[in-house]
């Protein structure tokens, strides 16, 4: 009897594999499964509503109907489905929960978005780049509580009080610049039944060029799989049942996001989930707002799941784990992406009465009727050349709030692509062709303030080379110009080299000449990779973004053009 005491405490402390001492064979403890649900939630930003979404056609998959997708109230009535069916669900964010939302979440500083995500259960969220649009002490106080914000017009509006988020928001690479030391969690143990389940997390490293500095100052971000792959030995000392990697970075598919474990993801994602250590049993995503279930080869060589779902609550991500609780290892694993198709599913009626206590109080603004289009919608996808109609006319708004000279004398006007959050409205059918001030604050959140700079030719060309391979190769960031300006791109020329034929009203661009151009303080600072912009002179300060495009369409019943700017060869 001894001996059998002595042989399964063995066995136990090498971790279920079988071994052999002396004469004895040391056997695995037989496996003990339990069934974990896992579902995340990314790109969120305060979506507290339902917004139209394009998903596969049933009947006939080479064309996409429109729905209703989204709302915190149907991703609540998903989460209640979930955890009736199996009561081991973990509910986890995966970046950019608030930041760049919409009016009824923005107006009351996202306090309804963390209240409502905590009430759902949220157990962990890794920080996405949005989360510190507003400086990391409101990301403190978006974890710890309380009313001292930088915006004291809009804290504890929607309570007397915020108590904070209940869930642990982490990052293994995010630093204290002074002191080197990490400023969150690099992971998170759930407990979920009987089972132990390691979220371990990463925003993407390149955040300070995608954020304006005020918001990063103060912090270092390290590269995403060396930090998630130095808390691997902390985290298997506790042995998990499971390890799941939260890294707020992604990338893009041909296939659809109901496509299963596809192969033709690319992007940033892909080296980091080359990189991210094989004990990692699938990995959740994010930053790109598109949805993909594609597996990439870790560094054993061992396909796993790479998966994201689309933003604003469109899709959920969900992981379905068998794990071995006994010898602490994950069995199997399977992935899809869940339509939260809110005309068709079930609410959760906590969610719905939180929604309306919303937007009783930020309705009285958000439903003031501040324009007549020319059309039902102006959209902002874009065309080949990467040019889109709603792009056209906030360029155009920008250069009309700063082309007198009173404003700045400018002649051109830049917009980053990412600023242009939603449609105009964010909704249709809209017969009467009205927008409203929501929907305005929707399509330009951030309050950005514009600025003009004096840049010569030059450096105007240099500026519009910086569009490609940005963020990564193979990928443009292609800005949206204003009327007058015009240029083409060639894909099949070398990097550097794309741009030809720069004009501005017919007239081609003086490489020595000096030019008087517009943008947000954002794009003026050098973000999202265009450097160049930095590098202007004489700078002056201007209208709020959000102004500058709500009096254009006041003044003006904007019918969009022929999205003709931009041209593209090859």
């Amino acid at each position: 009897m001894k001996n059998n005491v002595a042989y399964v405490g063995l066995a136990l402390i090498l971790g279920g594999c079988s071994s052999t001492i002396g004469d004895l064979t040391l056997i695995p403890p037989t496996p003990v499964y339990q069934n974990v649900t896992v579902i995340g939630v990314n790109d969120f930003h305060g979506n507290l509503l339902p917004t139209s979404f394009r998903v596969p056609d049933p009947s006939d998959r080479t064309k996409t109907v429109t729905v209703q997708a989204g709302g915190i109230d149907t991703i609540g009535g998903i989460l209640d489905t979930a955890r009736k069916e199996n009561p081991n669900t973990v509910f986890v964010g995966v970046g950019d929960m608030t930041g760049a939302s919409p009016l009824i979440s923005a107006l009351l500083r996202d306090e309804p978005t963390v209240d409502a995500l905590t009430q759902l259960g949220m157990a962990v969220n890794v920080v996405g780049n949005h989360e510190f649009d507003n400086g990391i002490k409101e990301l403190m106080r978006f974890q710890k509580g309380g009313c001292d914000s930088n915006a004291p017009e809009r804290a504890c509006k929607f309570d007397n009080t915020f108590s904070g988020a209940g869930y642990t928001y982490i990052a293994s690479n995010v630093l204290d610049s002074a002191t080197g030391k990490p400023v969150f969690p690099a992971y998170k143990m759930v407990t979920v039944g009987s089972a132990k389940i390691a979220f371990v997390g990463a925003v993407l490293k390149d955040t300070p060029t995608v954020v304006t500095p005020s918001g990063v100052a103060g912090l270092t971000f390290a590269d995403e799989v060396a930090s998630i792959n130095s808390a691997i030995p902390e985290i298997k000392a506790q042995k998990p049942d499971a390890i799941i990697a939260l890294v707020h970075q992604g990338g893009s598919s041909s296939d659809a996001f109901d496509v299963v474990n596809c192969k033709t993801l690319g992007g940033d994602i892909v080296k980091i989930a080359q990189g991210i250590d094989s004990s990692v049993g699938a990995i959740m995503t994010g930053h790109t707002h598109r949805g993909y279930n594609c597996q990439i080869a870790g560094p054993d060589g061992t396909l796993r799941t790479v998966i994201q779902g689309d933003s604003y609550g469109h899709l959920l991500q969900r992981l379905d784990l068998r794990v071995d609780i006994a010898n602490h290892r994950l069995s199997s694993l399977t992935a899809s992406n869940v339509v939260v198709d809110s005309a068709t599913l079930p609410k959760n009626a906590n969610m719905t009465a939180l929604v309306n206590k919303a937007k009783s109080i930020t309705d009285p603004l958000g439903k003031q009727v501040v324009a007549t289009l020319g059309v039902e919608q102006i959209t902002r996808t874009a065309n080949s050349a990467g040019e889109s109609a709603l792009g056209d006319v906030i360029a155009d708004s920008q250069l009309a709030a700063a082309s007198s000279a009173a404003k700045g004398s400018a002649v051109i006007a830049f917009m980053n692509p990412g600023g242009i959050r939603a449609d105009l409205p964010v909704n249709v059918p809209n017969t009467s062709k009205t927008v409203t001030y929501g929907d305005v604050f929707t399509v330009q959140p951030f309050g950005n303030i514009m600025q003009v700079i004096t840049l010569t030719g030059a450096q105007i060309k240099a500026a519009l080379e910086q569009q490609f391979g940005n963020p990564a190769t193979g990928q443009n960031r292609i800005l949206q110009v204003s009327k007058g300006f015009t240029y083409t791109w060639d894909n099949a020329a070398a990097k550097g080299s794309k741009v030809s034929n720069i004009q501005l009203n017919g007239v081609a661009i003086d490489p020595a000449a000096s030019y008087r151009v517009t943008m947000n303080n954002f794009l003026a600072d050098g973000g999202d990779g265009f450097t160049t912009f930095a590098q202007g002179t004489n700078r002056t300060g201007g209208d709020v973004d959000l102004d500058a495009f709500q009096n254009y369409l006041k003044a003006n019943t904007v019918t969009p053009g022929p999205v003709n700017r931009i041209t593209r060869q090859n």
